[in-house]
Formats: structure tokens, sequence, C-alpha cells
């Protein structure tokens, strides 16, 4: 949500900012929508006074014996009585029209953001390792999958595209690699492990910018509950409507959840394997901080979600997206790329964004910049990957493949497996 304060002092700076995501202008219709709302509310508020004046008015005039005053003030409150609902009524539909055009509107992206329409205005910041030199020519994980127990086919009798069936070794080396993310951004990055729901009402998604702009890429359940595309929206909305009183150290919070997305905006992108499903599993960060922290954080989450990719010795490379790739919320996004050597190029496994207070707007959550002060300010949000579980399997599968068609577990997983150091095709 953004500033209407801030859009009515700079105009054509918000114009200009909504240009950069290739947006159309906006402050014009949005400040002739304020400007009437206002000058409604000031309406109805002379005449909320004048029935008050009006009626004491009234009781003074019968008490002097002026029935022809008392009368005409009688006249007049009944006319404000019927004035007033009307009112009322058109300042509810100017506030809700007004929200309604404040929703629909990207966030600002910040000044050091590239200009660009799409990925190819992203900018490659860094890369990290060395991608594997094979013997062999390697294969992708979708056919390298089925003899290990990724189960497509299983999967798609039960429920249809997009879902997968994962049995044995396979299934072990999934929940290892959830569990080492967790413990490590737990243990080693700061962040609170937490357990939110997976089912959410209307205004958390709301707040987190997914309503109601994209609600096709949903899933909603019968009894009006939506089912979450990430834990950003769970973990985020844990401060809905709070103020905190000291925020001198960013909230930090981690979730390892179940995650469902239609696609629907995804129409024929990677039908083919594990990288684009309807229900999959990550590692979600969340930061709540203040404004002044909020650049340090960001670095400090991207970070953190490199680290999990250096631990299991994955090259990636790391993007920073232009203004026209940034989700809708972000303000600032840095991407990292997984080198799947399979398919010969780089791949999104986690992204990671700065969303300034565009949420905290939305959601009403604040923090009281002095101890004790009266004064609030809203929060910074910030959220990201670290990181999406099945897309690290298929990088660990294509990285670590052999040329026999099995897969070594990499040696940071080797305390969660089991002692299980290769999958191997089943029997």
């Amino acid at each position: 949500m953004h500033d209407l304060r801030f859009i009515r002092e700079n105009p054509e700076a918000f114009d200009t900012a909504l240009a950069r995501r290739g947006a159309e202008p906006a402050a014009e219709r949005l400040l002739s929508l304020d400007a009437e709302r206002r000058d409604n509310s000031t309406r109805l508020q002379q005449a909320q006074s004048r029935r008050n004046e009006a009626s004491k008015a009234i009781g003074q005039a019968m008490g002097q014996g002026d029935k022809d005053k008392a009368e005409a003030l009688k006249a007049e409150v009944a006319e404000l009585k019927q004035t007033m609902p009307e009112l009322e009524e058109r300042d509810r539909q100017l506030g809700a029209e007004l929200e309604a055009a404040l929703a629909s509107l990207p966030n600002l992206p910040a000044d050091d953001v590239p200009e660009g329409a799409d990925e190819d205005g992203n900018v490659e910041v860094s890369r990290w390792g060395t991608p594997r030199e094979f013997a062999f020519a390697p294969v992708e994980h979708a056919d390298l999958g089925p003899a290990l127990g990724m189960e497509f086919d299983t999967a798609s009798a039960m429920s249809g595209a997009r879902f997968t069936f994962l049995r044995g070794p396979m299934a072990r080396l999934h929940r290892a690699l959830a569990q080492f993310m967790l413990d490590f951004q737990s243990g080693e990055r700061g962040y609170t492990e937490c357990n939110p729901p997976v089912l959410v009402r209307d205004h958390a998604l709301y707040g987190t910018g997914q309503l109601p702009k994209f609600a096709e890429d949903l899933f909603r359940t019968g009894d009006d509950l939506w089912l979450i595309p990430t834990a950003e929206v769970s973990l985020t909305n844990s401060v809905r409507e709070q103020i905190i009183d000291d925020l001198t150290q960013p909230l930090r919070l981690t979730a390892l959840t179940p995650c469902f997305r239609s696609e629907a905006g995804a129409a024929g992108k990677d039908t083919r394997g594990f990288i684009r499903q309807h229900q999959f599993e990550k590692v979600e960060l969340v930061a709540i901080c203040r404004e002044e922290d909020a650049a340090v954080e960001h670095a400090h989450m991207v970070a953190s979600a490199e680290a999990v990719l250096e631990a299991l010795d994955l090259p990636y490379r790391k993007m920073l997206l232009c203004t026209g790739d940034m989700g809708f919320g972000a303000k600032k996004t840095f991407d990292l790329e997984v080198w799947l050597p399979g398919q010969d190029a780089y791949r999104e496994i986690s992204s990671v964004s700065w969303c300034g207070e565009f949420q905290a707007r939305r959601m009403n959550a604040r923090y009281r910049p002095e101890a004790g002060g009266k004064k609030t300010a809203f929060c910074h949000t910030l959220n990201g990957s670290g990181l999406a579980v099945g897309r690290t399997l298929v990088a660990v599968m294509e990285n670590y493949q052999q040329e026999d068609g099995t897969i070594a577990v990499p040696a940071a997983l080797a305390p969660y497996m089991g002692g299980v150091e290769v999958l191997k095709p089943l029997g």
C-alpha cells in the first residue's frame, strides 16, 4: 500500500517511479479521489456538528416558549438526518474506491534497481563455484528421477499434472534437505523457527499483496480459506495490527511449510519434472525491521540463502532483478540461480525481496522508534527462500549424478541420511 501523503507531496515522482515498473500514471486519479473523499468527509463532519447544535437549540427554544423557532430547528434536524446517511455512504464508497485503487498498484522500486521490461534486464552481480566437468553427458533430473523414486506418473494418477510422489531414499533426501536448511537458518543465521498455519483468511493474503490481484494463482477451500503460496504470508502476518515496542534488533522468522500455487500465470512453463509444482515445500525467511536497518538486513538474508548453496557445494549466480521482473510487493530483489548441468543453465532457486513499508501499511504493522514514546512508524518487511526444497533436490540430483544413474549424497546432508551415501535405483 502506498502513502497518500507522499503522493500528495510528490505526485510527479510517484508517477515517474510507477513508469519505471511499466505502470500507467496514477497520481492524478488518486488525488482526485482523495480530494473528493476529504471534501465529503468535511461536509459530513459539518452536518454532524450542525445537527448536534440544532438539537441542543431545540430544547433552549422550547424552554423560552419560542415554538416557531423550535419547529424550524426540528425541520432542520430532520433534513440533516436524511442527508447524513447519504454522506456516510458516499464516504464509505470513496474510501473503498481509493483503497482499491492504491491496492492495485505495485511497490515503487528502489533507486538502484535497474530498469528493464523482463528478465533480460536483470543484472548479474556475482558467481560462486565452478560447474563440475562430467566425463559423461549429464542428464536432467526428470530422466534420472523415476528409477530412484521420483514418481511423476503415480502422483499424476491421483492428483493430476504438477504433482510428484517421492519414495524411499528420494523422499529421505528431500526431508534431509529441508531439515538441514531449517537447522542452518535457525541455528547459524539467527532466525527463530516457527510452525505457522498453512490456511489463512483473505486479509492475510491482502496484507502481503497476493490479494486481490493474484487470486487466480492461489488455491481456495470451500470455507473461504486459502492455502498459502509461501510461508511469507503466515510469518509476515504474525505482526499484523501490532505495535512493536522495541525493534532495535530485526525480528527474524523462518518456517518449513508446504506451499500451494495454481501456477495460473505460468501456463506451459516447466511442465516436465519437479521444477514447478502445485504443491512443494520451502524454508521461508522473513524479517521485520526499521527502515535504517533494511539494507543490512537484506544483505543478511541474501547471504543466508547463499550459505546453504555453498554448504551443499552447488554453483550459483546472484542476480539483481530489474524493475519489470520484480514481484508486485518488492522494492528491491536479488535472485539466486543455481547451476543445473542437465539443463546447461542457471535456474532460480531463491528470491530475496525488500518490501519497504508496502506490506506493513496493508497490515498496519508498526513499531515505536523511541522506547515508551507515543509516535509510531511502519515496519519494513523482507522475505526470501532459504531455500525451495524441491528445486534444491533437483540441483543436488543434477550436480551429484554419477554415470551409472546413481546420486551421491552431499557431505553436509550425511547427518540426516541415516547412513545412506548414494541413491541407487529402486529394485
